[in-house]
């Protein structure tokens, strides 16, 4: 996907998860903790800071898995997914990361959605 492909079905998600949730348009950061919170199986409810930016890495694991980045080693006692690394992560720039992230996001809630 181009980038601009990329950033307009981005803005149609944002606009699509905004009207959902009744919120101010979410960026990089609240897509993954939606996507973590998705992803633990626990339903919304109340999280430590911790426990948030755990979430965030979750979906950070889960989404670049997808390109084989991550490996799910499986679940805590408390059922919270770890994940283990398999695949060194090149050194994108910042606006790469970005692209990359959104491009990934995109695809999850596509997946999702449809």
């Amino acid at each position: 996907m181009k980038a601009s492909e990329i950033n307009i079905k981005w803005k149609q998600l944002q606009q699509k998860i905004s009207v959902e949730f009744d919120s101010d348009t979410p960026d990089i950061k609240v897509m993954l903790f939606l996507i973590g919170i998705q992803e633990l199986g626990k339903g919304p409810k109340k999280y430590s800071k911790r426990q948030k930016e755990e979430l965030m890495h979750i979906a950070t694991c889960r989404l670049l898995s997808e390109m084989g980045f991550y490996e799910l080693e499986g679940l805590d006692q408390d059922g919270w997914p770890h994940w283990k690394l398999v695949k060194a992560i090149p050194p994108y720039t910042m606006l790469e990361q970005e692209m990359l992230m959104k491009s990934l996001i995109v695809g999850y809630f596509e997946d999702i959605y449809s």
